[in-house]
C-alpha cells in the first residue's frame, strides 16, 4: 500500500481545497473550505455556474447590505454542496473572519449559512460551521453546538484554545500544525525535523489530553507543510491535507505507522475550567499563539473582501 492508503486505515483523511476536480480525484471522506480557498477557485472558469447561481440568489434581496450578506454565504453554500456531491462525510464551511470578536454576529452569519444549506437539500448534520477559535468564536460555537449546528474551530494555535474549545463541547477542533512551524522557524532561525516539529508536538499534546480527559471534540491537524508532519501525526482522528501533499503520500510506499493512539494516551485529569481572563492570559503569554490567530484572521478577511468586491461588480 502507499502511504496514503496506510493513513486512511488508521486516520479520516480530509481534502484541504476548494477545488472540486481535486476532490473528486482524490475522494476524501470529508472536506474544508476557508476564504483563501474559494477565492482562488472562484476565479476558474468551471466554476463561474457556481458564482452565477449566487449572484441569482442575492439579487432577490431589497438592500445592499442585503444583498452582500447574501451573496457571500450563496457563494460558500455553492461550493460546498458542490463538495458534497463528491464525498461520504462532511464539508467545512467558513463564517465571515471579519465576525472574529462578535459572538453573536457569528451566530447570526452561521444561521444563514445552515438556512442556506438547508434551502438547497444539504442537512445541517453534513455541515461544519468554521469559526476562528477566538474566546468569542467559542462562545458563539457552544450556542450553535446547542442548536444542533456542529463547529470546527479553525486558527487554532494554543493549548488554552484547545482546552476552551473542549469545555464548550465543540464538535472539532483544526490545529494548525504548518503556520505554527513556520513561526519557531523564523523565531529560532532553523529548521525542524518531523519529529521535533512544534506544529506536531502542540497537537500531539492536545490529543493526548483530549483523549486520556475524555473530551469527545474530535482533533483534525491543519495547515500542513510536508508529508513529515503527517506522518508523525498517523492516527490522528483527522487530518485536512491539501491536494498537492495528498498525491506526495500516494506516490509513496514507505511503512506509515501509527504515531498517536487514543488507547495509549497516558491517564491526565481534567484541568481547571477555563474562565475568559484565564484564558485571555494564557493567551497573551504565548507570542507564537496569539501572532498567528491575528494574522491568520487578517489573512482570511483579506480574501474575503477581494471575493466580495468582485462578486458586489456583478451584482
Amino acid at each position: 500500500m502507499n502511504q496514503l492508503e496506510q493513513l486512511q486505515k488508521i486516520t479520516t483523511v480530509v481534502a484541504d481545497t476548494g477545488d472540486i476536480a481535486s476532490i473528486a480525484r482524490l475522494q476524501p471522506v470529508d472536506a474544508t473550505t476557508n476564504p483563501s480557498l474559494i477565492f482562488k477557485a472562484a476565479g476558474q472558469p468551471e466554476y463561474a455556474h457556481l458564482i452565477e447561481h449566487a449572484l441569482s440568489v442575492a439579487r432577490r434581496e431589497n438592500t445592499a447590505e442585503a444583498k452582500r450578506q447574501r451573496v457571500m454565504s450563496e457563494v460558500a453554500v455553492a461550493f460546498g454542496a458542490e463538495i458534497l456531491k463528491h464525498i461520504p462525510g462532511l464539508v467545512s464551511t467558513e463564517v465571515d473572519a471579519r465576525l472574529s470578536f462578535d459572538t453573536m454576529g457569528t451566530v447570526h452569519e452561521a444561521r444563514r449559512v445552515i438556512r442556506a444549506y438547508e434551502n438547497a437539500g444539504v442537512p445541517r448534520e453534513r455541515i461544519l460551521i468554521k469559526i476562528a477559535s477566538t474566546w468569542e468564536g467559542i462562545r458563539a460555537a457552544e450556542i450553535l453546538e446547542s442548536e444542533g449546528v456542529h463547529c470546527n474551530l479553525t486558527l487554532l494555535f494554543s493549548f488554552a484554545q484547545a482546552q476552551a474549545c473542549a469545555e464548550a463541547g465543540i464538535t472539532l477542533i483544526s490545529p494548525f500544525v504548518g503556520r505554527i512551524l513556520d513561526w519557531h522557524k523564523k523565531a529560532e532561525g532553523r529548521d525542524f525535523s518531523a519529529a521535533e516539529d512544534p506544529g506536531v508536538l502542540s497537537v500531539t499534546r492536545i490529543f493526548n489530553y483530549y483523549k486520556s480527559a475524555g473530551f469527545k471534540t474530535v482533533v483534525m491537524g491543519a495547515s500542513f507543510r510536508n508529508t513529515g508532519e503527517i506522518a508523525e501525526l498517523a492516527g490522528c482522528d483527522k487530518l485536512t491535507i491539501s491536494p498537492a501533499l495528498l498525491d506526495e503520500l500516494a506516490a509513496c510506499t514507505d511503512a506509515l505507522p501509527r504515531r498517536l493512539d487514543a488507547g495509549r494516551a497516558e491517564a491526565t485529569a481534567r484541568l481547571p475550567v477555563l474562565d475568559e481572563k484565564t484564558f485571555r492570559w494564557q493567551q497573551n503569554q504565548d507570542a507564537m499563539a496569539t501572532e498567528k490567530l491575528a494574522e491568520g484572521i487578517r489573512l482570511f478577511a483579506a480574501d474575503l473582501v477581494k471575493l466580495e468586491n468582485i462578486l458586489l461588480a456583478k451584482l
